[in-house]
């Protein structure tokens, strides 16, 4: 049976200290050399996350968000495989991390990859991306705002 993790922001009350440094031993779909990671709260940033990939000769930065709360509904599950190499004990020590995508000329068509998650364990600081095992029920292009509710502007002539 799949693991079901918490999306939720839950407090890491664990018996390591916080840090914001994660291990990406296999690094991200795409930028596999990158092997180490820090999350970046930035208070007027929030929801939205700066996670920053090291490798020894430069880093990248990516816009992730933790889903709870944002996404309605989401509710990814691992492979027995994938949380078993995480050294998951419980669906609580999972931290979710969804990359967002934006784009400069229209910051509303953001989308978030709902599919792929950074799942990292909040104990160990181990982190892994991979495929949710129900991905049939999400989208790669998940649109953080309904256009459909964007408002409308009429123009006079």
């Amino acid at each position: 049976m799949p693991m079901k993790v918490l999306p939720d922001l839950l407090p890491t009350d664990f018996d390591t200290p916080p840090s914001n440094e994660i291990l990406l031993p296999h690094g991200i779909i795409g930028f596999g050399t990158y092997k180490r990671a820090e999350l970046l709260y930035m208070p007027d940033h929030l929801p939205f996350l700066w996670m920053k990939l090291h490798r020894p000769q430069d880093h990248l930065h990516f816009i992730v968000i933790e889903p709870g709360g944002i996404i309605p509904g989401y509710q990814p599950e691992l492979f027995d495989e994938d949380a078993e190499a995480l050294d998951l004990r419980s669906a609580a020590e999972a931290m979710v991390l969804n990359i967002v995508t934006l784009r400069r000329q229209d910051p509303v068509e953001a989308t978030v990859n709902l599919i792929g998650p950074i799942v990292v364990n909040r104990r160990t600081r181990l982190g892994r991306q991979l495929v949710v095992s129900n991905y049939s029920k999400y989208s790669a292009h998940y649109p953080l705002v309904e256009t459909s509710q964007a408002p409308v502007f009429a123009h006079s002539a």
